[in-house]
């Protein structure tokens, strides 16, 4: 099912959902069910799978030349997403990105996602390897996320890359994209953000999953400039609890969002950093009610494979 008929038939109530990290390399799939198992009890339905471009290291050879060498710490999305669907028989939603794809990569990979049932994608750019100062796309592959979601609508519409593809076969995806309450870092300002978003909606995608963000004040605002500048998809709030002190330093660096006074005064006060985990949770409690009261259609949990905190918020609220 859609995630737009999902929130459609929820009639106002709002959901529960979260997203996972595919394992690393090497590891089985019992690591997936072990971080999917705890969460069910409060029905999602649906789950996020996230993808990750390759990455390069650089092996040295006994003649001292140096050997750049590409490689994935993650297994494929899409069989996650096939496992996770025949388990748990809920709507599993995987990212798509432009880094470290091919188009005719992601129209394959489009293409299984469609013969496997899956109804509904997430495209995104994607993040720039550890080693670029900044986001360099693949070779025939796609620079940005619009680029990435014309693609998809294209073959929604039966637009395939080479034309001895049979064009009566179209896809049919639920699309969709990402979206910053603070900004988006690399925008030049809140303007230039909302104008990218309002093309990206006029182009088929169908609803919005922000960034994560503490400040509720900043996502009723981006739904207001949302509604405000024509965009009426569903906005479902990106959320995570903080769990950790060094976390007041890397969220505001990796992610670019702020910390609110209040959070990172209490977390300051910890003697401990199970007590920052405890004031994280808390806090996180109180943000999910007021994000209820105002009408989320969702909550939206990173959980980053680690489902005990955002079990503990999810009883408190669901």
């Amino acid at each position: 099912m859609k995630i737009t008929e999902h929130i459609q038939n929820a009639n106002g109530k709002t959901l529960f959902s979260f997203e996972l990290l595919p394992p690393i390399k090497g590891q089985s799939i019992q690591g997936i069910y072990d971080a999917i198992d705890p969460l069910m009890e409060f029905k999602p339905p649906f789950i996020d799978v996230t993808y990750h471009r390759e990455d390069y290291i650089y092996k040295q050879h006994d003649n001292g030349l140096l050997e750049k060498v590409s490689y994935r710490k993650r297994p494929g999305t899409v069989a996650i997403c096939a496992a996770i669907m025949n388990r748990y028989k809920v709507d599993a939603v995987p990212h798509l990105i432009c880094g470290g794809f091919t188009k005719e990569e992601t129209e394959n990979a489009l293409i299984d996602l469609q013969f496997l049932g899956i109804e509904n994608v997430l495209v995104l750019r994607g993040d720039a390897r550890k080693a670029d100062a900044g986001f360099i796309s693949t070779p025939n592959g796609h620079a940005y996320a619009i680029d990435l979601l014309e693609q998809v609508t294209g073959m929604n519409n039966g637009i395939y890359l080479h034309e001895d593809h049979d064009t009566s076969f179209k896809t049919n995806f639920c699309i969709g994209v990402a979206g910053y309450p603070e900004k988006h870092f690399e925008a030049p300002n809140l303007k230039a953000d909302f104008k990218f978003l309002k093309k990206k909606v006029d182009m088929g995608a169908e609803f919005i999953v922000t960034q994560m963000f503490f400040d509720n004040a900043k996502y009723f605002e981006f739904v207001n400039l949302c509604r405000q500048n024509d965009i009426h998809v569903p906005i479902i709030p990106g959320l995570k609890p903080i769990t950790g002190s060094k976390q007041l330093i890397n969220l505001p660096k990796i992610f670019h969002i702020d910390i609110p006074e209040e959070l990172s005064d209490a977390v300051s006060k910890c003697k401990s950093e199970k007590e920052v985990k405890e004031v994280g949770i808390e806090f996180m409690i109180n943000q999910c009610k007021e994000l209820i009261k105002f009408g989320a259609p969702v909550l939206h949990f990173y959980t980053m494979s680690n489902p005990g905190p955002t079990k503990k918020i999810a009883e408190a609220i669901f």
